[in-house]
């Protein structure tokens, strides 16, 4: 989005685009789809917001749906082994390039570094990511005030489920994995299908939380996907119509706008801790590093779209896979 929507289409400046990515990250649901919302609240006022929320969400829930189908019809997707070690180095180096872009940005002074470091450490340490935004926020915010002496089965269960989950996560939806590990494993699926959902919901274009409607469809069907889908992604749209109305006025308020350069600098972090933790898992060998390595020189050089690149490297997997 970051390269789309801020340095191709200039849709919405780096600022704006750090001060709705630092809002979505404290409200509940995911962070891309709100993401993807707020940049079309600005673009195009309320119907702006629905429609980029929608277009966002409604390709990878059908992908998914499709997937899920597939997969009760034959029992597995082996396949997707050979997208997902394709892919994953390429998510590390579009990654790598959005802290190296967004940092150019949010961390423009040493105070603002600082809450960097502090945030990817505390991150690191094991402390909630939330918190951490919150934590780093309010400090600043505080400065910024002290300076200037101003302070079941059946669908309405599973909905209820999803839109409680949905509402219950903040930032990336990697931490929706943990809740469904926790809540649903022994209750209305297995582990092995989460981890199969999970793998679904990786490798297809979109927010992560489609996953969602994996699990929906191996609960009740078809139905069942609707439903955790809408349910995981309504306090998304909720929030986000909230809180875009909060970032017209953020620059009449220095306290708000302190707690904002904060977080966004927080947030920043966060993404390189994502970042580190992604490496281990993604670069194991001489083939994953040049893939990476490819890839980063495609989007940060030549420019290239990088839902281009990833799906390059999603095909190439699955051709490779296949042979």
């Amino acid at each position: 989005m970051e390269a789309d929507c801020v340095q191709r289409r200039r849709w919405i400046s780096r600022e704006r685009f750090l001060d709705v990515l630092g809002a979505a990250n404290l409200i509940p649901g995911p962070t891309s789809t709100e993401l993807a919302m707020h940049i079309g609240y600005v673009r195009a006022g309320w119907t702006g917001l629905l429609v980029a929320g929608v277009c966002f969400v409604l390709p990878a829930a059908i992908l998914v749906a499709i997937l899920a189908a597939l997969y009760v019809d034959r029992g597995a997707l082996p396949a997707m082994a050979g997208v997902m070690r394709a892919v994953k180095p390429v998510v590390v180096a579009v990654v790598a390039l959005a802290v190296f872009s967004l940092g150019r940005t949010a961390l423009r002074n040493g105070r603002l570094l600082l809450f960097a470091l502090v945030a990817a450490a505390l991150t690191l340490a094991g402390v909630n990511e939330v918190i951490v935004l919150l934590v780093v926020g309010a400090t600043n915010a505080a400065a910024a005030l002290a300076r200037r002496t101003v302070l079941a089965v059946m669908l309405p269960e599973v909905f209820v489920y999803f839109v409680k989950a949905g509402a219950s996560v903040f930032g990336s939806g990697y931490v929706l994995f943990a809740i469904f590990e926790g809540d649903l494993v022994g209750r209305w699926i297995t582990g092995d299908q989460l981890l199969d959902a999970i793998a679904v919901g990786q490798v297809t274009p979109g927010p992560i939380f489609t996953t969602a409607t994996f699990i929906g469809y191996l609960v009740a069907g078809a139905p069942g996907a609707v439903v955790a889908t809408v349910g995981v992604f309504l306090p998304a749209f909720v929030c986000s119509a909230f809180s875009a109305t909060l970032i017209r006025h953020v620059s009449d308020s220095g306290a708000l706008r302190a707690f904002l350069d904060a977080v966004n600098a927080a947030a920043v972090a966060l993404i390189a801790v994502v970042l580190v933790r992604l490496v281990p898992h993604a670069i194991v060998d001489v083939a994953t590093a040049s893939a990476a390595a490819a890839a980063a020189a495609a989007i940060g050089w030549w420019k290239v779209n990088p839902a281009w690149v990833i799906l390059a490297a999603a095909a190439g997997g699955l051709i490779a896979q296949l042979l």
